[in-house]
């Protein structure tokens, strides 16, 4: 099966499960092992209504997050790696969760066979990853009693012709009737890869929430992050600000990192919500593998910029334990001889069953 048609197995899989599985009264599901939400999260820049693949070319990412784990449930083992890190709360909710995805970049110039090298490599980075996730709600507000999201991430895989982007885009392209990327030959070479992701997330930690007509309200979402490891080294701060309905039922919708990024569950609810919502990170990067090349073995690289900046906005419709979102996202300058800001767009449907 080529990648082009694993990935949309995948995605057909999510789109089959049945919207009434996610009725937070209905009976429970049969296996408790897979009790939880499934996330599908695709970013590209034709998602941004642009006509090119240039740089952050495409993403995708499956994920799995369980339903709160308590002393009954078949993942009631990770509550004791929870309880060994000391940022979790040991009163707060507990999920595992699992994903993998695919990610690739390409230079502006992909009909030049020969290396461009003024401008990115060629990459492909394919992961598996496990999380373990710790809510805490206070539903009070200040910062030392805020609603509080913590996620503690680790995905290992490999990046370069091992991770298959080279065959997923032309596949892709011949698919649409587009010509391929011709310089797929230049990649980075393959490397094993590992990456340590740790998150904070506050709701309501500055009082801004203000309930306004018919139910409408405002939310501030600030975050810090830091990754270590040999794909990705950088620390991270920004936040997020939502206007609209049901807005405690996430933390807003996810990205595939580095990113902004929200919850990969949705609380249920018998009420239709929806937010539109704005934010921005900067991440102080001391290390991407993606533009400073593999830390083992010698390749092309290019002058990476220390510090970059995301900004996004979009727009998300929740009802019971399903979610659909929109984010359109403007990257700043991630190297010296880049031109110009980068531009895509992420859609994720999240679904509890």
């Amino acid at each position: 099966m080529t990648s082009r048609r694993l990935w949309a197995a995948a995605g057909l899989a999510l789109l089959a499960a049945p919207v009434a599985a996610a009725d937070p009264d209905g009976p429970p599901l049969t296996n408790p092992w897979l009790a939880g939400s499934v996330t599908v999260i695709t970013e590209n820049d034709k998602w941004a209504m642009r006509g090119d693949d240039r740089h952050y070319t495409n993403g995708v990412r499956f994920g799995w997050v369980s339903d709160v784990i308590d002393r009954e449930s078949p993942w009631r083992w990770a509550l004791g790696l929870a309880g060994a890190i000391p940022s979790f709360d040991p009163n707060g909710e507990t999920r595992i969760g699992f994903a993998f995805g695919q990610s690739m970049y390409t230079p502006g110039n992909t009909r030049k066979s020969a290396p461009i090298f003024n401008d990115r490599p060629y990459a492909g980075w394919l992961y598996g990853g496990i999380a373990l996730v710790n809510e805490t709600r206070n539903g009070t507000r200040g910062i030392d009693a805020a609603d509080k999201l913590d996620t503690l991430e680790i995905n290992v895989g490999v990046v370069g012709p091992g991770a298959g982007g080279r065959k997923a885009q032309n596949d892709w392209h011949h698919f649409i009737g587009v010509d391929e990327a011709s310089g797929w030959s230049n990649q980075l070479p393959n490397e094993p890869g590992v990456v340590v992701y740790y998150e904070r997330k506050w709701r309501d930690a500055i009082d801004l929430r203000t309930q306004l007509v018919d139910g409408l309200a405002i939310d501030l979402i600030p975050h810090a992050a830091v990754s270590l490891g040999n794909v990705a080294t950088y620390a991270a701060g920004g936040g997020s600000v939502r206007f609209g309905r049901n807005l405690d039922v996430d933390f807003g919708p996810p990205r595939i990192r580095p990113a902004l990024s929200g919850s990969g569950y949705v609380r249920g609810s018998d009420d239709l919500g929806w937010y539109l919502f704005a934010g921005a990170e900067a991440r102080a990067v001391a290390y991407d593998i993606f533009l400073d090349g593999p830390m083992f073995r010698s390749s092309q690289s290019v002058d990476r910029r220390p510090l970059v900046l995301d900004f996004q906005a979009g727009a998300a419709v929740t009802w019971r334990s399903l979610r659909v979102a929109y984010t359109y996202v403007v990257r700043t300058r991630e190297f010296a001889s880049q031109s110009t800001p980068d531009r895509f767009g992420a859609i994720s449907l999240t679904l509890g069953f």
